[in-house]
């Protein structure tokens, strides 16, 4: 049986939803690039606590701790919103508000991945990963 997700990005985010509502402080996957840069991003925007990348055999584990003990969470929805099945793709122009700017969007670009603030700042569009707020 293989572990590996069709979307590991919606992997990523329904595990930290999860552990969020069960109130676990931290989860445990299986690291990639696109993985550790959308968790750093989340974290760098404070939704989550902090990401570490733990080496092991066959593959590094991606460590995201999401609240220290007893916080709450930071985070009211956090939805993928360009899928498999359905890429979304913006102009620098289309890149949605989030809660009129209290949430942010995380999208793909030429230059890497950045939010919503970022790419407007730099006139990127690119594919809409995720929305947080």
């Amino acid at each position: 049986m293989s572990l590996q997700s069709t979307d590991p990005i919606a992997d990523l985010l329904t595990r930290i939803r999860n552990a969020a509502l069960v109130g676990k402080n931290e989860i445990r996957v299986p690291s990639s690039k696109i993985k550790k840069v959308v968790a750093e991003e989340l974290a760098k925007a404070n939704y989550i606590e902090a990401v570490n990348v733990e080496s092991a055999s066959p593959r590094d584990i991606l460590i995201v701790t999401i609240n220290k003990e007893g916080e709450a969470v930071r985070f009211n929805e956090l939805t993928r919103m360009s899928k498999p099945g359905r890429r979304m793709y913006v102009g620098v122009e289309e890149i949605p508000r989030v809660k009129s700017g209290r949430g942010m969007v995380i999208l793909s670009t030429s230059k890497g991945v950045m939010n919503g603030f970022e790419a407007k700042k730099q006139r990127l569009g690119g594919e809409l990963l995720l929305k947080v707020w």
